[in-house]
């Protein structure tokens, strides 16, 4: 019988490649199987993911009044405004960190971002919040009722951020709204959390309705734009084209991932979301995205959210970032009698993948831009742009 000889240096690297193959195993198997479990506390997470001036703050507000949900605005705007760095891809893991901390109702993280002497009012967009103009963040408005905004600036500014937290775990649902993403990648590890239970709603919006919307709110959008663009030199005139551009191909990446490549562990926790569908039909599409996170609408939800999407006009630039009644489908086609045809084109040939796969039609006139019969929204087939959560059967597509 024949007998090998190992020496010494051949058995340490045996085990050290042994090892290594259960490490890359172990790392294969967290990375693609389904985490299906819910977290104990049985908190649900939501990511409304979205881009600048694509409705994510009327969409923010209708998570943010209801009674069960904890909302917070933008995040990320304190990580990129605080660490001086060039671009989003780096300042991506600070950010997806910083998220993981406040659906984990961990504020300590947050005050790395503020001043040293701060309070809730240094949180970007506070009052937008209700909760944090309600008990125990604040005693002035309870927690069934809807918050003014105007009111709860002047009332709980100077509270501190311990009541934030301890309202934060007071909520079945943690909602943070979010435009400082761009891929889905990053996020990975927060879906593989057990301690979190995160679905994410992407709502995107018609690019050429988007730049007109930037367009007025121009001035806001500078040191956004630089860290987008990474600090290239672009002249002025081009700036807020290659930015759509950016925007336009994040879509594509985001939910190219989510649903013609997606792993197990996104299945039933991502659903896209187009603005135009929502102001068409508002209380549907919104009943739909409750369903989808496990909320329940509420009969002054109902109310409020008919009253803010079917007012008069179209609002005015001082009321670019505010939530007024409005008549929200003139909203959002706004564009087509404002924005001159050749800035549309432009937009068009720089979005035209994104628009393509969103459901959005090209325009090759002024004439056709203008003419508001033509519907320029492709009616989308049921169930092309979101997984169907497990428990939910549905006919084969094949």
């Amino acid at each position: 019988m024949p007998r090998w000889r190992v020496n010494l240096s051949t058995m340490i690297f045996l085990v050290i490649l042994q090892g290594a193959a259960v490490v890359l195993f172990y790392g294969w198997y967290v990375q693609f199987s389904p985490c299906s479990s819910s977290p104990p506390n049985g908190k649900v997470h939501v990511l409304l993911l979205s881009s600048w001036r694509s409705g994510s703050s009327f969409m923010g507000q209708v998570f943010s009044q209801h009674p069960s949900v904890f909302y917070l605005m933008e995040p990320a705007w304190h990580v990129w405004t605080k660490l001086q760095t060039p671009s989003a891809r780096v300042l991506r893991m600070a950010v997806r960190d910083l998220l993981r901390n406040i659906f984990q109702c961990d504020f300590s993280a947050v005050e790395s971002y503020l001043p040293e002497r701060h309070n809730v009012s240094s949180l970007f967009m506070w009052a937008q919040s209700r909760a944090l103009c309600s008990p125990p963040a604040c005693s002035l408005t309870p927690r069934n009722q809807f918050s003014n905004r105007t009111q709860c600036a002047h009332a709980c500014d100077a509270y501190g951020l311990q009541g934030v937290q301890e309202a934060c775990g007071t909520y079945s649902h943690v909602v943070l709204k979010e435009v400082r993403f761009f891929e889905l990648e990053s996020l990975y590890p927060l879906f593989q959390d057990p301690s979190l239970d995160l679905r994410i709603i992407h709502l995107v919006r018609d690019p050429r309705a988007v730049m007109r919307s930037r367009e007025e709110s121009a001035a806001s959008f500078v040191k956004d734009n630089a860290i987008v663009l990474e600090q290239r030199n672009i002249p002025a005139a081009d700036v807020q084209y290659h930015v759509m551009q950016e925007i336009c191909r994040s879509h594509v990446r985001i939910n190219e991932r989510a649903i013609l490549k997606p792993p197990p562990f996104l299945k039933g926790r991502y659903k896209m979301v187009r603005y135009e569908d929502v102001v068409r039909n508002p209380l549907e599409s919104i009943n739909d995205m409750f369903e989808f996170v496990d909320l329940k609408m509420t009969n002054d939800l109902q109310n409020w959210i008919y009253r803010v999407t079917h007012g008069k006009g179209t609002g005015t630039r001082k009321e670019a970032f505010e939530i007024t009644s409005r008549n929200a489908n003139d909203v959002s086609q706004a564009w087509r009698s404002t924005l001159p045809y050749g800035k549309v084109k432009r937009i068009q040939e720089m979005c035209k993948g994104a628009m393509s796969l969103l459901g959005y039609r090209t325009v090759d006139s002024e004439k056709e831009q203008k003419k508001l019969d033509i519907d320029l929204l492709v009616p989308r087939e049921p169930y092309q742009f979101s997984w169907l959560p497990t428990k939910t059967e549905h006919p084969s597509n094949t």
